[in-house]
């Protein structure tokens, strides 16, 4: 698998799939799957057992489900949705949006 270029706590859009066209943060990188996790986007139901021994309440609960990194595009505050690109910066790899050329901070 590829490196990913997107990081916790990018904000993202989704370009496919049932969630299309929603944005959010980044919660989680599973760099090994190639999937993210993203704020309120691929809600899935889980049922929880209760716990009473730790005060954990049974039902039906809703949580996000982890997204392929192919559907979704880091947005650029700049410009919206963009490709990421790397440039180097001394020792140091730094992305850098493809169509405006600043940085993308963490």
């Amino acid at each position: 698998m590829n490196s990913i270029d997107i990081r916790r706590n990018d904000t993202v859009r989704v370009t496919s799939g049932r969630d299309k066209g929603k944005e959010g943060r980044v919660l989680r990188v599973f760099p090994g799957e190639g999937k993210v996790l993203v704020e309120h986007v691929m809600m899935v139901k889980k049922h929880v057992k209760a716990n009473p021994g730790r005060q954990i309440k049974g039902g039906i609960a809703e949580q996000e489900g982890k997204i392929d990194v192919s559907n979704v595009q880091l947005i650029c505050p700049n410009c919206g949705p963009v490709r990421v690109g790397h440039e180097r910066q001394g020792d140091r790899s730094t992305r850098i949006c493809r169509r405006c050329k600043t940085t993308l901070t963490k």
